[in-house]
């Protein structure tokens, strides 16, 4: 059973272009390095050929794994989603109650992480904790440390 995954619009259009350039650039550049490997001769003892082989596997496996992602994407229609719960999508604006910090996360789909970004996975700790609460809710995050409580300020798109 194929899971379903949800981007938004930015997050699906950055997956086809990554595949577009494994599959026009990469792909291309690889066989041009096995061409120039079958030309050098005895296949048999040639390092240059098995290493452009490998590559080239490697690369074919990540266009299928990328391609079946694509597939199953779905695009989330913002204008649908519940705005007093943290839900996907959310900027969630949470107190961290053992040091009083403050820190505002976009929940956002696994693939569109990035923490420089302050984006966090809904499949992360702290993700999964946030998922459903509403403003005023205390969530209690489980993490390596121990159980981290976090108090929602805000919630907005």
């Amino acid at each position: 059973m194929t899971k379903i995954n949800y981007y938004t619009e930015e997050g699906l259009k950055k997956l086809k272009d990554q595949l577009q350039d494994m599959e026009r650039v990469q792909r291309p550049i690889i066989s041009a390095q096995i061409g120039e490997a079958i030309d050098k001769g005895d296949l048999s003892e040639n390092a240059e050929y098995d290493a452009a082989k490998e590559a080239q596997g490697i690369l074919e496996m990540k266009i299928a794994k990328l391609q079946a992602v694509i597939m199953n994407a779905r695009i989330i229609d913002e204008t649908n989603i519940d705005t007093t719960r943290a839900l996907i999508l959310s900027n969630v604006r949470i107190k961290n109650l053992s040091n009083n910090a403050e820190v505002t996360y976009t929940l956002v789909a696994e693939n569109e992480s990035d923490l420089k970004e302050k984006k966090i996975s809904v499949d992360s700790p702290i993700g999964k904790g946030l998922l459903g609460k509403s403003v005023g809710d205390i969530a209690d995050i489980e993490t390596p440390r121990g159980i981290l409580q976090f108090e929602i300020l805000e919630i907005t798109r």
